[in-house]
């Protein structure tokens, strides 16, 4: 309706409608295969199609739900099956940032990350993207771009591999209460663990 207030042509589905084919996991469904004819039809004729993105519909014609994580996981699906540009997921963050920046206040936003980096943040507790839209997106190597919601801010684009022979720490994730640091690296030096020594310290970490 908002679309179309605008002027422009829009037409709603339902994830059965498309259909988007799942396994029968009735609540935390995956995604099987996304039939693109529909929405084909529509760009050809300049219809915006508007899109249920946590439900599907299994071989037997009984209804799913994707559960948790389930649009985002949707969206990413739906631009693989029709060979989008990129995908965009807004979100209520600019992006993602080397720590919640609600919780760090001097946390930095990344302008890019790699599939595997993205991943690792999301099964560690990161709430930007589900691990499944992340595991997804690099399955069919989908361009993704996280953005605001809210500004026109320019987000963090995830797609490709980090860059060769760097050693970094892409972002730290935390649970109230206690923190775990994964470090992954071919290349560890002194001055990497005093600078992650330094940054325990400036957050009053306690450690045993």
């Amino acid at each position: 309706l908002a679309l179309q207030q605008l002027g422009l042509k829009s037409q709603s589905f339902m994830g059965w409608q498309i259909p988007i084919k799942t396994n029968l996991d009735h609540t935390n469904a995956q995604i099987l295969t996304i039939e693109p004819k529909r929405l084909e039809a529509c760009f050809k004729k300049g219809i915006i199609p508007i899109i249920a993105g946590f439900q599907g519909i299994t071989a037997n014609k009984r209804i799913t739900t994707l559960g948790r994580g389930g649009s985002d996981t949707t969206a990413v699906a739906i631009a693989a099956a029709i060979k989008a540009d990129r995908c965009d997921i807004y979100t209520d963050v600019e992006g993602v940032y080397t720590a919640d920046p609600r919780v760090v206040k001097k946390a930095k936003k990344l302008h890019q990350i790699s599939y595997l980096e993205m991943l690792e943040l999301a099964a560690q507790g990161a709430k930007v993207l589900h691990s499944r839209s992340v595991e997804t997106a690099m399955k069919h190597r989908v361009y993704v771009r996280v953005l605001s919601s809210f500004n026109d801010s320019p987000g963090t684009d995830i797609i490709g591999v980090p860059p060769a022979n760097i050693a970094r720490i892409s972002g730290i994730t935390h649970t109230n209460g206690w923190v775990m640091i994964h470090l992954e690296t071919n290349h560890f030096s002194r001055p990497m663990l005093e600078s992650l020594q330094a940054m325990i310290t400036a957050a009053d970490i306690h450690t045993d």
